[in-house]
This record gives C-alpha cells, sequence and structure tokens, in this order.
C-alpha cells in the first residue's frame, strides 16, 4: 500500500531536515508510529497523503507515484483514496457539524454526493456519538466532539488509506477506544490500511506493527 524510498524533504528557513532510506505498509496494515514531538511524523504523514511533496526520493501509495503527480493530480488522488484526520483538525467554523462532515463532497468533482453518503454521514456520526449534534457549530462541541467530527470527515468516503495524526488525543479513555475501533472497522471493512500517529503508547496493543520513527530516519 505504501511503499518509500530514498525520501528527502526540508524546511530550510527552519532547520528541518527528514531523511528516510525506507518505509513500508502492505495492504491491510496497521501501524502506528510512535516518536518525540517535532521530529517529522505530521510531516511524512502529509508527504504520504501528497499534501506536501519531497525534494527527492519516490512515494508510492497504492500503486500510484505520488512523486511524479501534479499538484491537481496528487490533490484528487487524496480526496478520492484517503481518509486524513489532522493533528489541527481543521474544520470550518462557520459549517455545522453535517456540513463539516460532507464539506469535501460538495467542493470536489472527484466525488459524488447522493442519499448513499448522507446515510452513511448519519451512521457515522451516530456511532460517534454525534447524531443528535449534526446541526451544531463547531464552537458549540467540546474539544473531543470536534476531534469525532474530523474522524467522521476522513472516513466518509471509504478510503483504501487512513491516516491519523494523534486521532485520539483529545479523548477520553472510552472515547479513545471507541474512536479506534470505528478506525480499525472502517478499515476492515474496506480492506483498507491504517497509520497513525499516536501517544497513546496504552493503544500501541491494538496496531499490527509499532514503528519509532527514530528507527526511520537517518
Amino acid at each position: 500500500m505504501i511503499e518509500i524510498n530514498n525520501l528527502c524533504f526540508s524546511y530550510a528557513k527552519e532547520g528541518f531536515r527528514l531523511k528516510i532510506s525506507e518505509f513500508q505498509i502492505d495492504a491491510g496494515e496497521k501501524v502506528a508510529i510512535i516518536g518525540p514531538s517535532g521530529a517529522g511524523k505530521t510531516t511524512l504523514l502529509k508527504i504520504i497523503a501528497g499534501i506536501i511533496r519531497p525534494e527527492s526520493g519516490t512515494v508510492h501509495v497504492d500503486g500510484s507515484e505520488l512523486h511524479a503527480m501534479d499538484d491537481a493530480a496528487r490533490r484528487n488522488f487524496r480526496i478520492a483514496r484517503i481518509g486524513f484526520v489532522f493533528q489541527e483538525l481543521e474544520l470550518l467554523e462557520y459549517l455545522n457539524v453535517f456540513d463539516n462532515i460532507v464539506h469535501t463532497y460538495r467542493i470536489n468533482p472527484v466525488l459524488s454526493l447522493d442519499g448513499s453518503v448522507r446515510e452513511r454521514l448519519r451512521r457515522l456520526a451516530s456511532e460517534v456519538g454525534l447524531g443528535s449534534k449534526l446541526g451544531r457549530m463547531p464552537s458549540e462541541l467540546s474539544q473531543g466532539e470536534r476531534q469525532r467530527t474530523a474522524v467522521c470527515r476522513a472516513l466518509l468516503t471509504g478510503p483504501g488509506l487512513i491516516l491519523a495524526d494523534e486521532a485520539t488525543g483529545n479523548l477520553d479513555p472510552a472515547n479513545k477506544a471507541h474512536i479506534l475501533d470505528l478506525l480499525f472497522l472502517t478499515a476492515q471493512q474496506g480492506k483498507a490500511s491504517l497509520l497513525a500517529v499516536t501517544h497513546d503508547h496504552e493503544l500501541l496493543h491494538r496496531f499490527d506493527r509499532v514503528v519509532d520513527f527514530q528507527s526511520l530516519v537517518g
């Protein structure tokens, strides 16, 4: 599902440089990445999602060469094939919960919004305890509810790859387990791969593999 070779990326003004010789995730595999803050874990997820482009090296996702695509092609690939739970959540404050979750469908022609999508949205929202809050604005939500909204948005397309950047970071223990259950169930149902950056070490035993980020970089 993911194959990275000889990856190099840098933020020159910040003195940050990321180098990864090799990293691979198999189709359907559920992998957790751990490591210190500021090491580059979020940057790696954004490269895998095609949000940013490496300076050199190859990035293959589900057989597609993301490193060789232009900006528009990478964006369309990400929208159609990847579900990303951002650490910053990136909810739109002027849209209610329902419209935040479905927003991607309304602004991108590569996705088609129909009754089945709306039904899936309501089912996802109900599963995370947001079924009665679809009309609320983000400002009316707790941090945990905002986090769950972002998770629903990422899973709505039934992606083949799920990227989660601290998806359980703002949740209480019960909701952490619940969200992880949902991520795992969605991955299993869609035969998707899951790559999660997390500091919740008590959840690591549930993943197929745990990768220490420090072992990747060089």
